[in-house]
């Protein structure tokens, strides 16, 4: 092994890949290497994976979930250069370089995109989709603002009453709907 300095980055040269000193560091606090986090995102989302292979769908998902893709790299950059291996999926070592050429077509560090990838932890869908909370969402769902038979759903509270507030209950009282003046009869006449 060979150590170097790259910019900012102390790499470490091994025989089959370079990796920043961080990445070993990682390793012996007991981080995962690039290697173990490979085997868990060709796992993720793909029941028949045995974990040797990776798709371009998985990789993506990891990317974005170590946040290398970005303002910088895009899906549309992986695509271009996960398609120069002719293949529908890649092993380790072919990841390896797909991640070096990617990494070389936009001026970046390897070390640098592996040292995310190494740490961003387990693939998990926890940033990937998010509830958004819109304006018009809220206007909607604002029972306050309701009119008409739907206002007679909700309490003042803005909580459902059930099959009281659908249920269209007969008053049998004699008077109409909107008047006003019920059961003063007796006490003017």
């Amino acid at each position: 092994m060979k150590i170097l300095k790259v910019k900012h980055y102390f790499c470490v040269i091994s025989k089959y890949s370079v990796f920043s000193y961080n990445h070993y560091i990682k390793m012996a606090e007991g981080g995962m290497s690039l290697e173990q986090q490979f085997v868990n995102f060709s796992k993720f989302g793909d029941t028949k994976s045995d974990g040797r292979t990776i798709t371009l769908t998985q990789i993506d998902k990891w990317l974005k979930q170590a946040q290398v893709i970005g303002k910088k790299i895009t899906t549309t950059d992986t695509g271009i250069c996960f398609n120069k291996f002719k293949s529908k999926t890649i092993d380790c070592p072919t990841f390896i370089k797909f991640i070096e050429d990617l990494a070389q077509q936009k001026s970046i560090p390897p070390p640098e995109i592996k040292d995310k990838l190494a740490s961003c932890g387990l693939p998990g869908t926890t940033k990937a989709t998010q509830s958004v909370s819109v304006g018009a969402v809220d206007r909607l769902t604002d029972t306050s603002k309701y009119t008409g038979a739907h206002k007679e759903r909700f309490d003042a509270e803005g909580k459902g009453k059930g099959i009281s507030g659908r249920a269209d209950v007969a008053d049998n009282s004699g008077y109409v709907g909107g008047y006003k003046g019920q059961n003063t009869y007796d006490k003017t006449h």
